[in-house]
């Protein structure tokens, strides 16, 4: 292992590395559940490249090192009175792995993380350090926001900023059937939509997000702490747990705890809206599906659990997002639904994702690369119309695949 505190001496962990004959990976915070991260040679850990470079007000950007976590960025700039424009429900990872991995929250016009870059620093197989923006090797660029740690080894990211602003949540339970019925105009009358459904039941919680004029009303601290970690973590924990070990009491505690839920609505700043605590442990699988099919693609995964014998603890989420121009951003070139299934840790999911993965596929999906899933290099080719530009950088790049894994062979070839 080897923790470099800049990008020269990351250059020359690269370099010994190929000297060496080592393979080289570069890891976040562990948050993916696949093994995209894993090497047999060097892993580069993310402790020493924790610097914020700079914020520049004026331009409206901030340039972070890789390591830096998504919740120290998000202090940084509520510190400085700037955000993110938007930003998934998570931010435990670092600014590198969900950027690589194409972390995305949900929205009507703002898309991914990655789609927030506005230039990045990639130490390549040959131990160089290239600068990557629209200007500068834009084809690098281009693809390297979402580049699996294929291209290189990102050592520091300037993302987009602008001033911060605040957000209004408004939080609702509802029937299936009006979710499905309404969810086409959820999407265009709201910034910022999801919605989770309760498997055994007829319930979901549906999340709509916009920007307010204020004034700020964040949710009083003892009622946020029974919603966010009394029941949805302590609470939630114990019934997965309890599920776990006696399936059968799996649907009846569902729809207990569907009729439980209750609205909602407060005002604060993006990253207090946007983000919430997870402390339950799971394993996950997500697609991206054409918006467009984003009803049909969730009435059957309804329909396939209700026909089964599965005994599903977790929630259904469903986030949309708009079509970007990244090759491998599973947005690229399509508006998009995406669809996440979870199981809890230490229960038999492979029948259930097996079920859900032949529903996505179907519909032309996409998984998400840093959740779990079984598609290979030819499955994704014809998934991604720009995929052949991005292998044909990545042979440019690193034809010796010095960053090359396991997980890389079965998804991009060898």
């Amino acid at each position: 292992m080897a923790t470099p505190a800049s990008a020269d001496e990351l250059a020359a962990v690269v370099r010994a590395a190929a000297r060496d004959g080592l393979r080289v990976k570069a890891v976040g915070a562990g948050h993916s559940f696949t093994a995209a991260a894993a090497t047999d040679g060097v892993l580069v850990r993310p402790e020493g490249l924790t610097a914020i470079r700079a914020i520049d007000r004026d331009a409206g950007t901030v340039t972070v090192e890789a390591g830096v976590p998504l919740w120290q960025l998000n202090a940084a700039l509520a510190g400085a009175g700037l955000s993110l424009t938007n930003m998934g429900d998570i931010m435990r990872q670092t600014v590198a792995g969900a950027t690589s991995t194409g972390t995305h929250g949900t929205g009507r016009d703002s898309a991914s993380i990655a789609a927030q870059i506005r230039a990045l620093e990639l130490v390549t197989a040959d131990g160089s350090v290239l600068a990557c923006s629209a200007r500068e090797n834009p084809e690098v660029f281009a693809a390297a926001r979402i580049g699996l740690g294929a291209l290189g080894v990102v050592s520091a990211i300037t993302f987009a900023v602008e001033p911060q602003f605040l957000l209004t949540a408004r939080e609702e339970p509802m029937r299936f059937d009006r979710v499905m019925a309404e969810f086409d105009r959820f999407t265009v009358e709201n910034e910022h939509f999801e919605f989770y459904w309760f498997p055994h039941t007829e319930g979901c919680i549906t999340k709509r997000n916009n920007r307010s004029d204020g004034p700020a009303d964040p949710l009083p601290a003892v009622r946020g702490w029974i919603d966010d970690e009394l029941l949805s973590n302590g609470v939630f924990r114990a019934a997965c747990a309890l599920g776990r070990a006696a399936p059968a009491v799996i649907p009846p505690v569902a729809r207990l705890s569907s009729r439980a839920l209750s609205a909602r609505t407060y005002t604060d700043i993006p990253y207090k809206v946007f983000t919430s605590p997870r402390r339950v442990r799971f394993v996950e699988m997500e697609y991206a599906v054409p918006r467009e099919a984003a009803v049909a693609v969730v009435r059957e995964v309804k329909a396939m659990v209700e026909r089964s014998p599965l005994r599903i603890s977790f929630p259904v989420e469903v986030r949309v997002a708009p079509a970007d121009d990244i090759p491998l951003s599973t947005a690229s070139g399509r508006d998009s639904a995406y669809v996440a299934v979870h199981m809890y840790r230490g229960s038999r999911y492979q029948e259930y994702f097996a079920a859900v993965e032949r529903i996505m596929t179907a519909a032309g999906g996409r998984p998400h690369w840093g959740k779990m899933h079984t598609r290979d290099a030819e499955y994704l080719a014809g998934a991604y119309p720009r995929f052949g530009e991005f292998t044909r950088l990545r042979e440019t790049l690193d034809p010796e695949r010095r960053f090359g894994n396991d997980y890389l062979r079965r998804v991009l070839g060898a």
